[in-house]
């Protein structure tokens, strides 16, 4: 009977190399990931359980695993092992941070003009920030989001991610200070650019302060303290509606520059 059903199959044997390599397989690109899933937009907001992000991770490291190349002396509990861990986690972390830099420029753009046309006391709670935050901040910051989901952000930014396994490859990408000041000089841009979008209504709502100073002046018998509030924000209100195609165009380029 066992000689009609041809030979035996031998069982399959493990040995620790083996699980070891496998294990590694997965554990490099997940810790990249790990910090990509702490600091991206849409991955790392609150409102996205923590189980959720260690799949993404998880999964995302299964996806990746074939374009990884990792090098045969590196191993996990060794000294330049962890090294490479901590290093790991950084680039996942930068990758993360350039984009969501864009979007803290959009909330201090919207902060910097709701303090100019009064609308400074009209607060919400942002619970990705656990801080209060303007209503035109918030306001620029669906802008943004909406903006980045239109243009397929999220999904360039995982390119990016993939991409990145081969311009930083894992055990051999050089992070020194001049990775950390790229960083840096780019959230200096950012916030640049973010006031490069409030300025227009910025410099609209100081005339119109302005000339509300200068009528108070003229005409001290006209109590224009109790209406220059209201002019104000029906000024700034007009203002964000003729340029908002300007604000929109800015929103963009900041975020295709995040992207690029």
């Amino acid at each position: 009977h066992r000689d009609r059903l041809g030979p035996r199959v031998q069982p399959l044997t493990f040995n620790a190399a083996d699980i070891s390599t496998w294990v590694g397989r997965v554990w490099w690109p997940m810790l990249r990931e790990s910090g990509f899933a702490l600091t991206a937009p849409a991955f790392s907001e609150t409102v996205v359980p923590g189980l959720v992000k260690i799949v993404l991770s998880v999964s995302l490291a299964f996806v990746m695993a074939p374009l990884v190349r990792i090098p045969a002396q590196l191993t996990i509990f060794s000294a330049p092992g962890l090294l490479a861990a901590l290093q790991e986690v950084l680039i996942g972390v930068a990758i993360g941070m350039v984009v969501q830099l864009s979007f803290e420029a959009l909330t201090f753009a919207g902060q910097a003009i709701s303090m100019t046309m009064g609308l400074g006391f009209a607060t919400l709670v942002d619970p990705q920030r656990g801080a209060n935050t303007t209503v035109l901040g918030q306001m620029f910051m669906i802008f943004g989001i909406l903006t980045y989901l239109s243009i397929n952000g999220h999904l360039i930014l995982l390119g990016a991610l993939a991409e990145s396994f081969q311009t930083l490859p894992i055990g051999a990408a050089h992070i020194g200070q001049n990775f950390f000041l790229s960083v840096a000089l780019w959230g200096a841009r950012v916030f640049e650019s973010g006031l490069l979008i409030a300025l227009p209504a910025k410099i609209s709502l100081v005339i119109v302060n302005l000339a509300l100073g200068v009528v108070t002046r003229a005409a001290p018998q006209l109590n224009l303290f109790g209406i220059g509030f209201t002019i104000t924000l029906l000024c700034g209100f007009f203002v964000l509606l003729v340029g908002l195609g300007g604000i929109m165009d800015g929103i963009s380029g900041l975020i295709n520059g995040a992207l690029a």
